[in-house]
């Protein structure tokens, strides 16, 4: 079984709204949505990837990332260890540079059956975070 391991942002906005990608690839995956982000190469910390990755699909350059969550995910032909960041501020405007669709969406309307299985477990941390600081205020 292949492992990779991945880095990947949640990029939040003022509105509290979160960056999704669509997905483009050949195989089942396809057309699934995303938290960008991508693997991390030999020698580079997660960070470094995130940044990269980031600058490569979206155009941006993090400014500041803090670690969220770390997990791991066996898909049928490959086991994924994710580390996914909390992006909370960059400079320039996401765009789809490798011509991936964005979408900026509020957490408690991510549908975990739109996105990447590995996913599912993010929402829900996401939604545990935001009725956290809902709470407190």
């Amino acid at each position: 079984m292949k492992h990779l391991h991945v880095a990947a942002g949640i990029l939040r906005n003022s509105a509290g709204r979160v960056l999704i990608t669509e997905r483009l690839c050949d195989g089942p995956l396809n057309g699934l949505w995303e938290f960008p982000g991508g693997k991390i190469a030999n020698g580079e910390t997660p960070g470094e990837a995130l940044r990269r990755e980031l600058a490569e699909e979206l155009g941006v350059r993090v400014t500041h990332a803090e670690p969220f969550l770390n997990l791991r995910h066996e898909y049928t032909d490959r086991c994924v260890n994710l580390e996914f960041f909390v992006v909370s501020t960059w400079q320039g405007e996401p765009c789809g540079i490798e011509g991936q669709q964005l979408r900026w969406i509020a957490i408690a309307d991510l549908d975990p059956g739109m996105l990447l299985p590995a996913d599912a477990a993010v929402i829900a941390a996401l939604r545990c975070l935001e009725a956290e600081s809902t709470a407190s205020h």
